[in-house]
C-alpha cells in the first residue's frame, strides 16, 4: 500500500508518499481502508520535529481519516468489516512514556486537576485525556495518512450511511477538541460572549459553530475579510481582523468596557496578552495549543486581580467527541472543507496549513480513492 511519510524530520521536501507494507490488526485494533483523511496543525509541528518527541522513523502522521472496516483483531466485536467508521485520536494508556513538551496536545501528568499530580494521584477514570500515558496517533504513535491504518477499534466512532467522507474524515479532531473546550472546560452558558481566535482554522471554526449553537455571542478574529465572512456564515455575531486593529481594544468597545466571558485561545504568545486584556472580571480563557509560541508573558497582576481563570484543554474523550459528532452527523455543526487533495500531493497540503491559505480543513484522499 502507498502511506505519506517522512525518514526524517524537516521542511516539506522530507515528504514521501511511498510504498509500504500492509499492516496486520492486533486482536484489539481494526484495519480500515481509508476513503478521506485531513490534516491539522499537529501534523506540521510533527513533521518538523517536537521537543520532547522520540519518534520512530520512518514516521506517517496524521490525526484524522474516515472509512470502511476491512478486518478486525480477535477482540474486537463493536465492529465488523464493511462497517463505515472515523478516528477519534486521543489514546488514552497508562504505559506511554509522552510529557507533551511542544504545547500542542501534551499529555499529562496524573493530575486531575485538583491539584494532585506528579503520578502521586490515580487520573480521573472516566477521563482517559488524563491518563499519565494519554497520547495521540499521528503525533506520539504512526499516524492514518496512508491507504490503510491499522488503529485500536476503542478509538472508532460509527459513521452513518449518507455522510460524506471528507466530512466524516476531518470533523472529529477539530469538533471534539473545540465541543472539550467549551463544554465542559469553560462550561459555556447561553447569552455569553466568547472570543474565538483564529477562527479560519480547524479549531477554530468548529469553536464559532460550537458557541453559536450553545447560544452564545461569538466575536471572531481572522487575518482578511474573506476568513471573517467565513466565520460570519459560521455563526460568529461580529468579526475582527487583527491585521488592521487591536482585537482587545475593538472587544473594548463592542462590549462597553466590559470584556467577554470566555476567550478560545489555541494561538499562544502572539495573543495571550491581548485575549486576557479582553476578558471580564472573572473571565475564563481557555486553550489548546500554542502554535506561536508556548512561553508568553504570565501577566500575573491582571489573572489575579481581575480574577481570572486560565483553563488547559486536550482533545476529547470518547464520550465527548461522539456527541459533538453526532452534530456533524445530522448537520447541525460541519467542517467546511478549504482544498481537497491527493494524497500524494500532502506536501502542497502541509504549505495550505503552513501558510494559512483559505477557510476550514484539508483533505487528503488516497490516490487509489481518486
Amino acid at each position: 500500500m502507498k502511506a505519506v511519510q517522512f525518514t526524517t524530520h524537516g521542511d516539506r521536501d522530507v515528504i514521501e508518499y511511498t510504498e509500504v507494507p500492509t499492516p496486520d490488526p492486533d486482536r484489539d485494533e481494526a484495519l480500515v481502508d481509508v476513503k478521506a483523511a485531513a490534516l491539522n496543525h499537529l501534523d506540521v509541528w510533527t513533521r518538523r520535529g517536537l521537543p520532547g518527541l522520540d519518534l520512530d522513523l520512518p514516521h506517517t502522521p496524521g490525526s484524522d481519516m474516515a472509512g470502511v472496516v476491512e478486518a478486525v483483531g480477535a477482540d474486537v466485536t463493536r465492529f465488523e468489516p464493511g462497517d463505515r467508521v472515523a478516528l477519534l485520536a486521543g489514546v488514552g494508556s497508562h504505559g506511554f512514556d509522552g510529557d507533551g513538551a511542544d504545547g500542542t496536545s501534551d499529555g499529562d501528568d496524573g493530575s486531575d486537576g485538583d491539584g494532585a499530580g506528579g503520578g502521586s494521584a490515580s487520573p480521573r477514570r472516566d477521563d482517559p485525556t488524563l491518563t499519565p500515558g494519554f497520547h495521540v496517533i499521528g503525533e506520539h504513535t504512526p499516524g492514518v495518512h496512508a491507504e490503510y491504518a491499522a488503529v485500536p477499534a476503542a478509538n472508532l466512532a460509527p459513521v452513518p450511511e449518507g455522510v460524506e467522507w471528507d466530512v466524516a474524515g476531518s470533523a472529529a479532531l477539530v469538533f471534539g477538541t473545540a465541543w472539550r473546550m467549551l463544554t465542559h472546560r469553560a462550561d459555556v452558558a447561553p447569552g455569553e460572549h466568547v472570543l474565538v481566535h483564529g477562527a479560519s482554522g480547524g479549531v477554530g471554526h468548529a469553536a464559532v459553530q460550537i458557541a453559536a449553537h450553545a447560544g452564545c455571542e461569538v466575536y471572531a478574529t481572522a487575518s482578511s475579510p474573506e476568513k471573517l465572512d467565513h466565520a460570519a456564515a459560521c455563526g460568529a455575531d461580529h468579526a475582527i481582523d487583527y491585521t488592521a486593529e487591536s482585537f482587545p481594544d475593538r472587544i473594548a468597545a463592542m462590549t462597553d468596557g466590559r470584556g467577554v466571558d470566555v476567550v478560545v485561545d489555541h494561538v499562544g504568545e502572539a495573543t495571550y496578552e491581548g485575549s486576557l486584556r479582553s476578558l471580564r472580571k472573572g473571565g475564563r480563557l481557555v486553550t489548546c495549543g500554542a502554535t506561536t509560541g508556548g512561553n508568553p508573558d504570565a501577566d500575573l497582576r491582571r489573572v489575579f486581580w481581575n480574577q481570572l481563570s486560565v483553563i488547559g484543554s486536550t482533545m476529547a474523550t470518547p464520550e465527548q467527541a461522539e456527541t459533538v459528532l453526532d452534530l456533524v452527523w445530522d448537520g447541525t455543526v460541519e467542517p467546511r472543507i478549504r482544498e481537497r487533495l491527493p494524497m500524494s500531493d500532502a506536501a502542497r497540503a502541509h504549505e495550505l496549513i503552513e501558510d494559512r491559505e483559505g477557510f476550514g480543513k484539508v483533505v487528503v484522499i488516497p490516490d487509489s480513492e481518486l
